[in-house]
């Protein structure tokens, strides 16, 4: 069935949307309000993941509950890939990267509302009214992070660019 398309992507844009939080958290660990946050909004991301999960072996789909990367795995990845931009010299101003960063969460995120849109749609015209709750549940939380991104650019814009 189409659904299991539908599930798949929204769970596959989830555990993205919380492996990008990760990482942006970890490399902004520095600015408390953006390292704390993302650790929250990953948490949000693997509740989804994990609801969908349920949600997909009602229409015999396979879809991993756990897939959210440990904290620990990505921290070291993450400073691994920051260490090796050190290197090169390609490490950019801490407030560009912020921007560039925030930019990529939002993109994340956006992906992941859409596929919760697709998702409710589908449950809409399937009449199913558990899989419409699981997004009725988990879809506004994916529309505040994308509110997040857009009012931390909003707030770091200024700064970066005026200096």
């Amino acid at each position: 069935m189409k659904i299991g398309a539908a599930l798949r992507e929204a769970h596959d844009a989830e555990a993205d949307l919380a492996a990008e939080l990760l990482r942006v958290g970890e490399r902004h660990k520095a600015d408390h309000d953006v390292f704390h946050l993302t650790r929250t909004l990953s948490g949000w991301c693997d509740r989804h993941v994990r609801a969908l999960a349920e949600q997909a072996a009602r229409y015999d789909v396979e879809l991993d509950a756990t897939a959210v990367e440990d904290e620990g795995d990505r921290g070291l990845v993450s400073r691994l890939r920051e260490k090796g931009a050190e290197v090169v010299g390609r490490r950019p101003e801490p407030g560009l990267l912020l921007l560039r960063d925030l930019r990529e969460l939002h993109l994340a995120a956006a992906r992941a509302s859409l596929a919760w849109t697709v998702l409710g749609q589908g449950a809409q015209a399937v009449s199913d009214s558990e899989l419409l709750a699981t997004v009725t549940d988990c879809h506004p939380e994916a529309i505040r992070t994308m509110k997040w991104t857009v009012q931390k650019v909003k707030e770091a814009s200024p700064q970066v660019l005026a200096s």
